[in-house]
């Protein structure tokens, strides 16, 4: 499930996003406190009106402390009308509890005590300042320190003290530390607190992040304290943000609180990181110091998309980000639903790129510095992860699903993913490449994979208890590990395959994924169990296990074919074959056994004379070839054959078995009985008083009966001495001999020699 740090820079159009809609609350908020001061002050003008050196001085007081004090150069009232004219004007305004000493100041001023309206002529400026230590001191005693106040500027503002409405169809500049920005037309509601930005609201924010923050149509409310801003739109060098609406909540002490925006809620990245995100619903959460954004969180149908070399989108119910000093994202926990998707690019020398796929109730992402992606982890019950065959129309034969009790991401210095564990019940599915084909399986209690960057899956690891499924085939381990690049399963700590009635164990195991061969290694146990019996078969031909112990072995699945390597034993009942090396076909019931420059191959058999005893026949060869349903036992290369009191040599021997349905042929444990032998090429007979050879040789067993040819056979007894002819016939426990001579000279000698 590769989740690269690109994914997350979207939400760092939220950092920026945030700042800038703090210095519009500011903003919009000191409208709403000079409309307040404004409704207070004209109110007063005409009462209590004094002369001083100065001018002319009005002020406002209650339990000992000026509300408000106008200053003016000097004052003419009309006699028509009544009407009063203030030039040079000052109203500071020191509020209810002394905690202001904000100031409003222009060349002209008009008061008309007919209608109640108070005019500004003109430009008003306005300067906003706190006073926090004012109660504690003496009464209109300026601040300690004036430092940075918010600076607005308007013309023609128009004040009705009977109403206390206030507005101006005129532009309204202001300026902070932060940013500067305008608005057209302000409107002052006293019956319901309301403050109305009537249009083109624009704010500059400049610093290390320079933004523009638009909107159509503002409102600033008492209750609850909050400004409300129509379309907004942030842009920023690389980022733009936009809504339907955007609210920001303030704290008694006027400060940012939250801001939440609705409805069609779109941030884009543009640039190399080019992105978008979508949601219903934005709100950013402040913490108590000025400035500093603690959570940002976005829902309704939250959806990202990214763009760059390997694209990325995502969607969730719910995405929370939180943050630390300085607004940097410090987590992000995406929930209710959550899917990412990641599209990679083929890596150099793949045929495909791998798309990863996570689906999980809830992941959370822990990022260094807010920018990396450090780590990631889901969290509830059943996250799946899908590798391959991600979307509409792609190749299930290339898709592999994950799943786990949690899974944990960590990620390198570029944001790309690097590893991947999953624990407990770790659990990996792969969808089969052929048609009808089951799916493979294995499970474990846990799972750790590594990834090439920009590549995929590079290996798995799976540990305790592991389990293979693959079709017929089975196995299990403590450990293994898949290589993607030569798609080889590696099993370790007592590994176990079964496949189609063949069960193995050994050291080590290896199976390679796309061909299905299977490589053991070490103290190599094979059983097969899967055995019918064969009742025109004969070596191995009984219902019985049979048997394979070996160094090594590869086994094939197409053919069913298995090569055992150093000093391999096959056995079944009674009969054995030992070599360095035997292949046994398991569906034919076939063996063939190699010799090796140190070790012959070695079989034994059982001979039944006429009288129905059984002793055994060892033969040894270069090689070793049978297949049950011929019952014949091919040996070539220095071919000896040991029985009771005879010992024969050739270079090939034909061994014929009889079937084992035959009566007598099971006469000793199960093993196959010996029915005939033909012997081609330097054939030896040896018994212990004579000594017979040629270039061919037939003997059959039921009549002990030995039939030498080829080459001028010959038969060598130490008393009689030694007899040849065309063709030798003798017998094992007799002393007869039948030779046989040419056409030219038919010549039978019988020949009794003494035991």
């Amino acid at each position: 499930m590769p989740v690269p740090i690109s994914r997350l820079r979207r939400w760092f159009a939220i950092g920026a996003i945030t700042l800038v809609l703090m210095v519009a609350g500011a903003y919009f908020y000191a409208r709403h406190r000079v409309q307040n001061a404004l409704k207070q002050v004209p109110g007063k003008i005409g009462v209590d009106i004094q002369q001083t050196a100065q001018g002319f001085t009005i002020s406002r007081s209650a339990e000992g402390r000026t509300i408000f004090k106008v200053q003016a150069s000097r004052a003419i009232q009309f006699k028509q009308g009544g009407r009063t004219e203030l030039h040079d004007v000052t109203i500071t305004l020191y509020g209810q509890d002394s905690s202001r000493f904000d100031q409003i100041y222009g060349q002209s001023f008009e008061y008309d005590p007919q209608t109640g309206d108070v005019t500004g002529k003109g430009q008003v400026e306005i300067d906003l300042e706190a006073n926090p230590e004012g109660a504690l001191r003496s009464d209109q005693t300026p601040p300690k320190e004036l430092k940075n106040p918010i600076h607005l500027a308007t013309s023609d503002l128009v004040f009705n003290q009977k109403t206390g409405n206030a507005h101006t169809k005129a532009k309204v500049d202001f300026r902070i530390p932060q940013a500067r920005g305008s608005a057209v037309g302000v409107a002052y509601d006293a019956k319901s607190h309301v403050l109305t930005l009537q249009s083109d609201i624009a704010v500059q924010f400049a610093g290390s992040t320079p933004a523009t923050v638009t909107a159509l149509h503002g409102v600033i409310t008492k209750e609850p304290r909050a400004v409300v801003l129509s379309h907004p739109h942030v842009v920023t060098n690389s980022q733009d943000a936009r809504a339907e609406q955007a609210t920001l909540y303030l704290r008694p002490d006027n400060t940012l609180d939250r801001i939440v925006a609705n409805e069609n809620v779109q941030l884009d990245a543009r640039g190399a990181q080019s992105g978008h995100a979508r949601a219903e619903r934005l709100e950013l959460l402040m913490a108590d110091q000025r400035d500093i954004l603690k959570t940002a969180i976005l829902s309704g149908g939250v959806q990202v998309e990214h763009g760059g070399t390997e694209p990325m989108e995502g969607s969730a119910g719910r995405v929370i980000l939180d943050f630390s000093a300085k607004n940097v994202v410090s987590k992000v926990r995406a929930e209710d639903a959550v899917k990412l998707v990641q599209h990679q690019k083929p890596g150099s020398g793949s045929a495909a790129a791998q798309d990863i796929e996570l689906t999980a109730p809830a992941v959370d992402l822990y990022l260094a510095g807010g920018r990396h992606l450090q780590r990631a982890e889901t969290q509830g019950a059943g996250p799946q992860i899908v590798i391959g065959g991600v979307g509409p129309g792609s190749n299930a034969g290339h898709r592999t699903v994950v799943n786990a009790g949690k899974f944990q991401a960590h990620f390198d210095g570029l944001g790309r993913l690097t590893s991947l564990h999953g624990a407990p019940e770790a659990r990996i599915i792969t969808a089969s490449s052929g048609a009808g084909q089951p799916d493979r399986i294995s499970t474990s209690q846990t799972l750790d994979a590594t990834f090439r960057p920009g590549s995929g899956i590079e290996e798995i690891v799976q540990q305790g208890n592991f389990a293979y499924v693959d079709g017929e085939r089975k196995a299990w381990a403590e450990r293994a590990r898949y290589t993607l690049a030569d798609q080889i399963l590696t099993l370790s700590g007592s590994p176990r395959v079964t496949d189609g009635g063949m069960t193995t164990t050994a050291n080590g195991m290896r199976i390679n994924r796309t061909t299905g061969d299977a490589i053991a290694t070490g103290n190599v146990k094979s059983t097969y169990s899967d055995v019918k019996p064969q009742p025109n078969g004969a070596l191995l031909a009984s219902s019985s296990p049979i048997h394979v112990t070996s160094e090594s072995m590869t086994a094939h699945r197409t053919p069913a074919i298995a090569v055992y390597m150093g000093n391999a034993r096959l056995w079944q009942d009674a009969n054995i074959v030992e070599a360095p090396s035997i292949q046994f076909d398991r569906d034919r019931r076939s063996v063939v056994a190699q010799a090796s420059s140190g070790q012959k191959v070695s079989a034994v058999l059982v001979q039944v004379d006429k009288r129905g005893k059984a002793t055994p026949v060892t033969i040894a060869s270069s090689r070793l070839s049978y297949t049950d349903s011929e019952r014949k036992v091919q040996f070539e290369g220095g071919v000896t054959a040991k029985g009771e009191d005879a010992t024969m040599s050739a270079d090939r021997m034909d061994v014929y078995l009889a079937p084992r349905g035959q009566p007598g042929s099971q006469a000793v444990a199960q093993a196959a009985k010996l029915d005939k032998i033909v012997a081609q090429g330097h054939v030896v007979v040896a018994e212990p008083n004579r000594y017979a050879q040629g270039d061919q040789l037939t003997y059959v067993a039921g009549e002990d009966k030995f039939v030498m040819a080829g080459g001028f056979p010959s038969i060598f007894d130490a008393e009689h001495g030694k007899i040849t002819g065309v063709s030798l016939t003798f017998f094992r426990h007799d002393d007869r001999v039948l030779v046989e001579g040419s056409d030219t000279n038919p010549t039978v000698t019988h020949t009794r020699v003494a035991r």
